[in-house]
């Protein structure tokens, strides 16, 4: 077919030359590093969605295999093929993407719900940034009980609507010391550590509440279970994104080296630090108090209450530069998806759901949060995966109109993720869930026939 019938966004695009790529430890690693060490992942990952004694119920060997475990397969299965279409074809996600849900599918998926789900983050983000900015003037408070105080609304309104403004305007002089800002929390983490490692001997799932006869405690595959949906969660959209982040890489080496210790040894670092800060803190005796397994909200017993308070500005000020990031992919993703409404307009309206998902508390239930965003991008990156293999380990190229194959995959896969969410219907795993479903019924889905036709795309250097 002729070239002409593809819309212009996608016979338009131009691949990143050569030239303008770098090494895997100039963009790819530490840019997911920066990702995986933000606060709001690594503080929750002792928690266990709040179940007694957390992920430490079997101690600490059983909660460091789950995370290994929920690193590796964010590397393997929903970073590696995204990244590798990135590298090899030089265009971003939302062109890449075409091949499995067609030229005109494309708008909504993944381009428009990638920056719609950033709306989510930013949420989240104002959320946490502004319970840390507050919390040293409630000392009385739990970290969770500032949320939603009026000092909390109004910096988290600021802040929201701060990171938007930048998002769209100034986002060149953020990125100029968004490289060096994620050294804030691995500082943290660090010093944590050295404060707490020595009662790391001493811990027994007893301190923190777990006993033979204790109810409510996670068996072995729970934490496990528990474990993987957080981690794969948080990570959904970062994974799809791999695309973009690929496209800026050499080779493969670059591609795979970036993933292994940007994403995977990162997630092992940032949360591992975390498990043994809480382990240790009760193994030591310094935190005594089984509800509390944050991190974070353990610092006043740690290092004392003022340079607690210290670390909580500075790691509000290291999320800045994500904020901002979240708004800034919103807004490029909506110029394409909606070129002739004004971005202020689109982000505006957007931001006025990040401030009301903040000052409510909502995005402070960060497991629901994760499942949302599991569940709408782990059947993208199965699909993409299955499309990729089935191609021949290449992009198999733009495909006409809406692929049948590719939407109802992720339609599928979506309601499995989602189940956990707004029913009593029990998934374990549920964004891995909804990647296995969204990979094995595209397959089955193109066999039988239903991939759109492959349009002819303008022949172009990567």
């Amino acid at each position: 077919m002729s070239n002409g019938v593809l819309p212009d966004y996608v016979s338009m695009a131009k691949p990143n030359p050569a030239a303008n790529r770098a090494p895997w430890y100039k963009n790819t690693a530490p840019t997911y590093a920066g990702i995986m060490l933000w606060f709001v992942f690594w503080q929750d990952v002792p928690g266990g969605a709040g179940a007694l004694g957390g992920v430490l119920s079997h101690g600490l060997a059983t909660a460091l295999l789950g995370l290994i475990l929920a690193a590796l397969l964010c590397h393997f299965l929903y970073y590696l093929v995204p990244a590798m279409l990135g590298m090899k074809t030089g265009l971003p996600l939302y062109i890449v993407g075409t091949s499995t849900y067609g030229a005109t599918g494309g708008f909504l998926m993944p381009g428009f719900v990638m920056g719609l789900l950033q709306f989510g983050w930013l949420g989240v983000n104002a959320c946490f940034s502004a319970a840390f900015l507050v919390k040293p003037f409630y000392p009385d408070l739990g970290l969770l009980e500032v949320i939603s105080t009026p000092p909390h609304i109004i910096v988290a309104i600021l802040w929201a609507a701060a990171a938007a403004f930048m998002g769209l305007k100034g986002i060149q002089y953020v990125a100029r010391v968004a490289t060096y800002l994620p050294l804030i929390p691995l500082a943290v983490l660090v010093v944590l550590f050295f404060c707490s490692v020595g009662g790391v001997g001493s811990f027994e799932p007893a301190q923190v509440g777990v006993t033979d006869d204790a109810e409510g405690a996670l068996s072995v595959l729970g934490v496990i279970a528990v474990l993987l949906t957080y981690v794969i969660g948080f990570f959904a959209t970062a994974g799809a994104a791999g695309t973009d982040f690929g496209m800026n890489n050499r080779n493969a080496k670059d591609v795979s080296m970036g993933g292994l210790i940007g994403i995977s040894g990162a997630t092992i670092l940032a949360g591992g630090l975390a498990l043994v800060i809480v382990a240790g803190a009760f193994g030591s005796g310094k935190a005594t108090d089984a509800s509390v397994l944050n991190p974070t909200q353990l610092m006043g017993a740690l290092i004392g209450a003022k340079t607690g308070a210290v670390f909580m500005w500075l790691m509000a000020l290291a999320a800045f530069p994500p904020a901002c990031f979240s708004s800034f992919i919103a807004a490029n993703s909506f110029k394409t998806t909606l070129p002739k409404v004004n971005p202020f307009i689109t982000v505006g309206i957007g931001t006025a759901i990040s401030i009301l998902l903040a000052v409510t508390g909502w995005a402070a239930d960060v497991m629901s949060v994760f499942g949302v965003i599991g569940a709408s991008f782990g059947p993208v990156c199965g699909a993409m995966m299955v499309d990729y293999i089935m191609a021949g380990k290449k992009w198999a190229g733009p495909r006409a109109s809406f692929n049948p194959a590719g939407w109802i995959s992720w339609v599928a896969g979506f309601v499995v993720g989602m189940l956990p969410l707004v029913s009593s219907v029990n998934i374990p795993v549920a964004p891995l869930a909804a990647f296995v479903v969204g990979a094995v019924l595209y397959f089955v889905l193109a066999k039988a026939g239903l991939e759109s036709k492959v349009l002819e795309m303008p022949a172009s250097e990567a």
